[in-house]
């Protein structure tokens, strides 16, 4: 059953509008009280949840350990790292008052945590026993943003950030690398997100890192989203707050250092990936309902009805399937709009004619209509059909990224395709080139091709001067 006209904004007309009617019908969130702040709701919240668990144990099995550090930061530990409280400055919240009396120092409340963690590894780093010293964090953090958008970009957002120590250059490399893998597998694997990796230009880079690496996913308007970004900080934040270590031959040395973190703008990320006219199509591996199951119950057959669908939910929860039975006293077609709109990927009917002919009816969210499947056979089958939904969200994903993304030479070219995809394109590296390009397309730089092209390197897309860079720059408009 397809939903109403009047229930959401059209995505090929109004993407933004239909992205905020999908996030509030669907349940997911709501604004709060205060300019920029998000209301997760339970729906909403449960998303967030299995992303974290999965991100979670991915990190425990390379290492990592969870800590917590404070919200409240001196002022004086963000100064102590000039490019990054430059970076950071206009999205600042600070505390100048507390307990009726004006502090001392004014506190940051927390817009990321380098300063603090930097400020502890220096008081629980010695020895090069102690490293590699990797920490991760689940947490909220404030920047105070002027144009909120829910998941997108709020003033509070949920998120985790790994801070990681090193004895030297190679380490922390490969621990950059390795953690950017991680947020690709996880983008691919759980949110069949088909994301694109590769360095960030230095005008794009993480304020205070020598290096960042992000994870770029296209949106189903075209736009580019930052799914995620791991860093490299070299040895900026170890000598702003004395992070050092004796080596073997007790001389003292910088560690070097880094950080990675992924948000709740995952969830955004997964709305406008998947997303239809019809509402939202979750990834099966991160849906909080997999498997919806609707009893039709009509007079005397609703004991046998009731009965069946519990055996039935019974059996899938026992293959570890995240099943839901839908027991409202409502008709079946808003039971079925209902779970459309929430993106649920495979819906179950069962009425007293199923139950005769030993069928129930199951159909999925993106797929061919309804199909009728013995009884016996839905639970034991369910996983391979969840994984073959999976593959097929990415599969479909793909296919739109690559349909929208193509190589570009000339100027007129390259407006015309970021209107509605990316580009690839030579780029001669140079920052002011890149705030032209903007200015005169809003598209930005997303990443520079991981590997060196193939083609010799070519002239700069915008001012002709050669190319900077190894490899062309992958351009889009972005959220």
């Amino acid at each position: 059953m397809a939903v109403k006209s009047d229930q959401l904004a059209d995505p090929t007309t109004d993407f933004p509008a239909w992205y905020q009617d999908v996030v509030a019908r669907a349940d997911l969130a709501d604004r709060g009280p205060a300019k920029g702040t998000m209301v997760i709701k339970p729906y909403g919240y449960r998303l967030w949840e299995l992303i974290q668990g999965d991100l979670d144990a991915r990190f425990k099995a390379t290492g990592h350990e969870n800590a917590y550090f404070p919200l409240f930061i001196p002022m004086s530990y963000i100064d102590k790292e000039a490019e990054h409280v430059d970076g950071f400055a206009p999205e600042l919240a600070v505390v100048t008052t507390a307990g009726g009396k004006t502090l001392d120092e004014p506190l940051v409340v927390r817009p990321t945590s380098e300063t603090v963690i930097g400020e502890m590894m220096s008081r629980w780093i010695d020895s090069y026993r102690d490293l590699p010293m990797l920490l991760n964090q689940w947490a909220n953090v404030v920047r105070w943003e002027l144009r909120p958008r829910l998941f997108l970009r709020t003033t509070e957002f949920l998120w985790q950030e790994g801070h990681t120590a090193h004895a030297d250059e190679q380490d922390a490399m490969e621990e950059t690398l390795r953690m950017l893998e991680t947020y690709r597998a996880f983008a691919w694997d759980m949110a069949a997100i088909p994301v694109l990796t590769g360095e960030k230009t230095a005008r794009e880079r993480f304020a205070g890192a020598v290096s960042t690496y992000p994870i770029e996913g296209m949106m189903r308007d075209g736009k580019a989203l930052q799914m995620g970004t791991s860093h490299y900080l070299g040895t900026n934040f170890a000598k702003a707050f004395e992070i050092d270590y004796t080596d073997e031959s007790n001389v003292k040395q910088l560690c070097h250092t880094t950080s990675w973190g992924v948000s709740t703008r995952l969830i955004g990320a997964i709305i406008m990936a998947h997303g239809d006219e019809r509402g939202l199509v979750l990834p099966p591996r991160l849906a909080p309902h997999q498997v919806v199951i609707i009893p039709v119950t009509r007079g005397d057959s609703a004991t046998d009805v009731l009965a069946a669908v519990d055996q039935l939910a019974a059996d899938l929860k026992a293959q570890g399937v995240r099943v839901h039975v839908d027991n409202r006293n409502d008709r079946p077609g808003a039971k079925y709009w209902h779970w459309e709109l929430r993106g649920v990927p495979v819906r179950i009917e069962i009425g007293p004619r199923d139950l005769e002919s030993g069928t129930a009816l199951v159909s999925q969210r993106i797929g061919d209509g309804k199909e009728a499947v013995a009884l016996d056979a839905i639970a034991a089958g369910m996983q391979q059909r969840l994984d073959d939904y999976h593959n097929l969200l990415l599969e479909r994903a793909m296919a739109f990224r690559d349909e929208r993304t193509a190589v570009v030479s000339d100027w007129d070219a390259f407006t015309t395709q970021v209107q509605g995809g990316w580009a690839w394109a030579w780029h001669c590296g140079d920052s002011d080139c890149e705030v032209e390009i903007k200015e005169a397309s809003q598209a930005t730089a997303r990443l520079i091709a991981p590997d060196a092209d193939a083609d010799a390197p070519g002239t700069c897309i915008r001012c002709a001067k050669p190319g900077g860079y190894p490899a062309r720059v992958l351009f889009g408009k972005s959220y």
